[in-house]
């Protein structure tokens, strides 16, 4: 299932399917020929569903319904995944229409879509949480307790509140940062800092995480160009695996 390109009818089927025997079962609500979808995975959260997958949303505002990847297993569940990497099987150094439109599957590698995500940021108040594992089985995780994104206009830029978690703080520092790709230089660098560093993210002058750079698979010679979470593992090594994902508060 591309998170693009979908045949709505199946849509249905999505919401309409039942979870395990212990948890609910999202049936949505019809009103005569219009379906009302979950504006978030905290919705569907809040419907008594508890099985992680791929379901359909809608954010209120947002021309039409689209598929996600609902963490409902991580710190209570309802969490809105809008980036995960855990193989390297799908490339991340692309331009500025891709980024704003969303790439991959939601079932392995993807980015959900700039424009997706700033519809969906802007439903309310939501917190943000990073979780991040090495080559050695170690995990970790950043928790934010507020995040949003602006429009295109605004050129996606992030808005970020406090920091928490175990992973250290290595987002923080792009507070208040435009969106930059390597067809769209936003940075306050001289340089073009996706180009730099391979990725695509809200760079400074560059950055002091990149994970959207290249899938290098553990420990780089080369600097900052990686899948890098700088306070945890540094510049020179690129991590196995990340999520970033979203909660209605």
């Amino acid at each position: 299932m591309e998170i693009f390109g979908l045949v709505f009818i199946g849509i249905l089927f999505v919401l309409k399917q039942s979870t395990a025997d212990h948890c609910g079962s999202w049936h949505g609500s019809d009103h005569g020929d219009h379906q009302r979808y979950p504006k978030d995975c905290t919705d569907i959260k809040d419907k008594g569903v508890c099985k992680s997958g791929v379901y359909a949303i809608q954010p209120s505002t947002y021309p039409e319904p689209f598929y996600v990847y609902c963490d409902m297993d991580t710190d209570g569940g309802g969490w809105t995944v809008f980036q995960k990497r855990l193989d390297g099987s799908v490339g991340f150094f692309r331009g500025w229409s891709e980024y704003r439109e969303g790439f991959g599957n939601v079932n392995s590698e993807f980015w959900i879509g700039n424009e997706k995500l700033f519809y969906l940021t802007a439903q309310g108040s939501y917190e943000m949480r990073v979780d991040v594992a090495d080559f050695d089985g170690e995990t970790r995780f950043a928790r934010y307790d507020y995040f949003r994104i602006g429009d295109e206009a605004n050129l996606y830029k992030l808005l970020l509140g406090g920091y928490s978690g175990t992973a250290g703080d290595s987002l923080s520092g792009h507070n208040g940062q435009a969106f930059s790709t390597k067809d769209s230089d936003n940075d306050t660098a001289d340089s073009n800092c996706a180009v730099a560093y391979s990725g695509a993210w809200w760079y400074t002058a560059c950055h002091s995480s990149n994970l959207n750079g290249l899938y290098l698979g553990g420990e780089h010679a080369s600097y900052a160009n990686g899948m890098n979470w700088y306070e945890w593992r540094g510049h020179h090594y690129s991590l196995k695996t990340s999520e970033m994902k979203i909660r209605r508060l």
